[in-house]
């Protein structure tokens, strides 16, 4: 099989990371037959210092011609401490996600045996938790318009808008994750509150009625962000809007100990996006410290998600958690004391990819 991938290695740990999940990828091509082909563009503060744009026309032409696109991380220092700047790295991943419709932002959450005493809630609380996040990524008060400020600059306001033709297409996906799962869907939203979401609830409550083998929930989002760290365990699969689903996902990925754990996929009208939850980690860019192991869990989503390739993406997953079990991984999960630098650990888990 013919893979065409787009690679957007970014900013700070961006390059480093996904050289190993490329490294990775080309492993499993090797050993799977398939024919990788890949090609790097700019994006974020890396693509503004070259061409001023951080999401170049180029770039997003590539993206355009590829099957998938294997992405790092986006920021700087340099713009977070500029508030006034006019262009700023982030606004390229909103262009990314609007220009490649990019509505669909799905993140797994895993616990791993190996790092529970890692997490900051107890053991028996997240052992053997197994959720997976949906948030709609295209609309939403990150989007909606008008937004901006006064003229003289004391009053701001941005503006959540929402269509039924943007919720229905995410709670349909959302549903078709359940039923391949535990068959339990979380709806979440603030209807008590907002009128996007009383519209959010409407149109899922219309849906929910295609799917009766599906139990389904209505959560507000703060008993929502609540029942994450009281009990985690009892979410299946939870679907939620553009801002709601950016905080929850992230206080949920706390809950596997570590940050560099967490892949995502960002399902599009034209492609998809496969990128780990983390940030672009200037203090350790070029170090050689920083945790590749949600980008290379991020690729086995690329084979899984953008090709259909489940084997491939299993044995990405089974090369993983022999890392982990071998204690061959970095200084942010390491139990021993003992560490691993970035690219030994993609060189590991590529070594045991060949052995299995």
């Amino acid at each position: 099989m013919k893979l065409k991938i787009a690679v957007l290695p970014g900013d700070g740990i961006g390059p480093e990371i996904v050289e190993q999940a490329l490294k990775i990828a080309k492993v499993v091509c090797g050993k799977y037959n398939h024919e990788l082909n890949c090609e790097t563009a700019p994006v974020g503060a890396c693509a503004i210092e070259a061409t001023g744009n951080p999401y170049p026309e180029e770039t997003h032409a590539l993206c355009m011609q590829s099957d998938a696109v294997l992405f790092g991380a986006i920021g700087s220092p340099k713009y977070d401490h500029a508030p006034t700047a006019k262009v700023r790295p982030e606004q390229g991943l909103l262009a990314m996600r609007k220009k490649l419709g990019l509505y669909a932002n799905i993140r797994p959450v895993t616990t791993f045996p190996s790092l529970l005493q890692k997490s900051p809630l107890r053991a028996d609380l997240v052992k053997g938790v197994d959720f997976m996040c949906i948030r709609e990524l295209t609309g939403g008060i990150y989007f909606g318009r008008p937004q901006g400020r006064s003229e003289d600059g004391r009053i701001a306001y941005d503006t959540c808008v929402y269509s039924r033709e943007e919720i229905e297409r995410i709670v349909r996906l959302a549903y078709g994750y359940a039923v391949k799962r535990r068959k339990k869907l979380t709806i979440v939203d603030k209807a008590n509150v907002l009128a996007t979401s009383r519209l959010w609830r409407e149109v899922a409550q219309q849906i929910e009625k295609e799917y009766p083998e599906v139990e389904t929930e209505y959560m507000f989002v703060d008993n929502a962000a609540m029942r994450l760290v009281q009990w985690p365990g009892s979410f299946d699969v939870m679907v939620t809007e553009n801002m709601f689903g950016d905080i929850l996902t992230d206080e949920a990925s706390v809950i596997t100990g570590s940050l560099g754990m967490l892949p995502s996929a960002s399902i599009g009208v034209y492609t998809s996006v496969f990128e780990p939850i983390h940030g672009s980690y200037p203090q350790a860019a070029g170090k050689n410290i920083a945790n590749p192991l949600a980008a290379i869990l991020s690729a086995a989503m690329m084979f899984e998600y953008a090709f259909d390739l489940q084997d491939e993406g299993c044995a990405i997953r089974e090369a993983v958690a022999a890392s982990m079990d071998a204690g061959v991984v970095t200084e942010d999960i390491s139990q021993d004391g003992k560490s691993y630098s970035t690219s030994e650990v993609g060189d590991w888990i590529a070594e045991e990819i060949k052995r299995l």
